[in-house]
């Protein structure tokens, strides 16, 4: 809750309020100082920024009846408030309350999204049964209501609502939907900046492991031979490289698995994005999780600061999981979680990241052994054994060591 002392409403307020908007760099500081600064200014009980997102809470939400598309909504992501009884316990005035959603279209605040139409309401005693809340505009003394949608390049993002304890007159209404102009012009400017510093912070990332595999393991060409074996390889890899598909490459120590990843990589829809190589035999037991899913600084000693892992490395690319074979048991339930459903957590931190990541997994041992042994889960064995490769040793292939040589 923000200090009870408050400014009137002016032009000059407002446009200093815009001037420190838009110097803010991340979507959640532009949003917070856009809420913040007008309780602060204005005698207002209740400031709120709703921003137009997909549906993520169809089967809880509490409108979800009333909802005619599911596909997206409006979602609350800033409030601020004054609040006459701080000791009241109503929770009115919570972000993940009631309102946390409104479906486009749907009473007042969805409307305004929808048509892009503002909305003002001078006397809210005169029009109390607009709001589901009549009581509570009573006890907060809400007397007028401001509605503008936030517009940037004819896009629609969402809506920022006043509600006032003092009249709000034509001119503020005015002010306060050239205010919300301004605001919506710095949301989609943060937005861009994110986007920015994550595809620097990206490129930066496969820059690193990129550099860090050519130093390891040198340049590798293209697959050379000419015999049956490699013909029924290069067709399999044709078929299975445009689909998503998980592929496990099969074959002994030396054979070429990493030559047949990448070229299954380099003919796929994700040849744009990174190829990422995790050589699972390499990595030391007590540090897997922080190879594969990264850390956060602090959390283990010499974690000095965050660090991503292989797999937001490889994020709208290629994971390639060589030595697969090797990852040990108690390990295997987290990589199974990220192939299931996308998402994991850094070690030493709760916020869930997703990634959008092929797997092409490598083994030299028989993993159906394995799992008949309860060495390997056969869950995981079923998730990366989609599309099986085997590559001949060079003996099987004898027609082609005059080309190798």
């Amino acid at each position: 809750m923000v200090s009870m002392t408050s400014q009137p409403l002016d032009l000059e307020t407002l446009n200093a309020i815009a001037t420190m908007v838009a110097q803010k760099r991340s979507v959640d500081a532009v949003l917070g100082t856009i809420v913040e600064s007008l309780v602060e200014q204005l005698d207002v009980a209740l400031s709120r920024v709703w921003l137009v997102r997909p549906g993520d809470i169809c089967t809880v939400c509490r409108m979800r009846d009333e909802c005619p598309d599911r596909s997206r909504c409006l979602h609350l992501v800033a409030t601020a408030h004054q609040q006459r009884n701080p000791d009241s316990g109503d929770e009115w005035h919570r972000k993940d309350g009631f309102y946390r959603r409104f479906p486009l279209g749907i009473r007042r605040i969805g409307w305004i999204a929808k048509e892009g139409q503002s909305l003002h309401l001078s006397d809210t005693a005169e029009d109390d049964e607009w709001f589901a809340r009549s009581d509570w505009l009573h006890k907060e003394g809400v007397r007028s209501f401001a509605g503008h949608p936030l517009v940037f390049d004819d896009e629609i993002l969402g809506v920022l609502a006043v509600f006032s304890r003092c009249p709000l007159n034509e001119r503020e209404f005015a002010w306060l939907r050239g205010f919300a102009d301004h605001a919506a012009v710095a949301i989609s400017n943060a937005r861009a900046f994110e986007e920015i510093q994550e595809l620097r912070r990206q490129l930066e990332l496969e820059n690193a492991y990129l550099r860090d595999a050519v130093d390891n393991e040198g340049t590798f060409g293209d697959v050379v031979g000419q015999s049956a074996q490699i013909k029924i390889i290069q067709d399999q890899v044709q078929l299975v490289a445009p689909t998503d598909a998980a592929v496990l490459i099969l074959g002994e120590s030396g054979t070429g698995k990493e030559l047949i990843a990448r070229e299954v990589h380099r003919l796929s829809t994700r040849k744009d994005g990174p190829l990422i190589r995790v050589n699972c035999a390499a990595i030391p037991r007590e540090l897997y999780e922080s190879e594969f899913f990264g850390h956060a600084k602090g959390a283990f000693s010499g974690a000095i600061r965050d660090r991503p892992g292989r797999f937001e490395a490889a994020n709208n690319g290629t994971l390639f999981l060589d030595e697969i074979g090797e990852i040990p048991l108690d390990l295997q339930s987290k990589l199974l979680r990220v192939l299931q459903e996308g998402t994991f957590e850094r070690v030493g931190e709760h916020q869930v990241r997703r990634v959008d990541v092929r797997i092409i997994a490598a083994t030299n041992r028989n993993l159906e052994a394995e799992v008949s042994a309860g060495n390997f889960r056969q869950d995981l064995y079923y998730r990366l054994n989609v599309f099986p490769i085997r590559v001949p040793s060079l003996r099987e292939r004898v027609d082609d060591i005059p080309l190798l040589a």
